[in-house]
């Protein structure tokens, strides 16, 4: 017999953390993963549309990357977890910013702000980027109120930049231009 996928555990509007702390779905470390995962699902939209091969590879990876960043999240850092559970590292970090360099070498130097469009790609970047922000924000809140390490806040700070500079890569590799915000005459 197939597992079944609800368990009715969460009728009453509790969720359990690894290690089996129950706490309020509205709670903010829940707040955060949950806009992690739609952050995932963004970059899946993303992942549909026409792209160069080397920024759907970083893009595939990104994405596992944002369960790594989902597990660490929803794993407090004490009690210590009794079994190993994947936590973003510094490493990561450095992997977007080296991303970061890669694609910014080859794209024209940004002089304006940019509207966000362009290709099916850069659309759906820079939307990811837009819940990356939020994400960000949220785990602000979250290591405001608990200890959640460095990292977490680091690794969406520097993601949001990867995504608004992969839109970037992703409109300069189809051919397009960004469009200049202008003020109003």
């Amino acid at each position: 017999m197939a597992t079944k996928i609800y368990t009715k555990t969460g009728d009453k509007g509790t969720t359990a953390l690894f290690g089996g702390q129950r706490v309020a779905k509205h709670s903010p470390r829940i707040e955060t993963y949950g806009t992690i995962d739609e952050l995932n699902s963004v970059i899946g939209l993303a992942l549909t549309t026409e792209m160069p091969p080397d920024l759907r590879e970083h893009l595939s990876a990104v994405s596992s990357l944002l369960f790594t960043a989902g597990s660490d999240l929803a794993t407090p850092l004490e009690p210590v977890p009794k079994y190993g559970i994947p936590r973003l590292s510094e490493g990561d970090v450095v992997h977007l910013e080296v991303l970061i360099d890669a694609y910014t070498s080859e794209l024209p130097q940004l002089k304006n702000f940019i509207l966000p469009g362009g290709t099916p790609c850069a659309a759906y970047l820079h939307l990811a980027r837009t819940v990356c922000r939020r994400a960000e924000r949220s785990a602000v809140v979250v290591a405001a109120e608990e200890h959640i390490g460095d990292i977490p806040v680091k690794f969406l700070n520097r993601l949001s930049d990867y995504l608004f500079t992969a839109a970037r890569y992703a409109n300069f590799r189809a051919g397009i231009t960004d469009t200049a915000w202008r003020t109003r005459p």
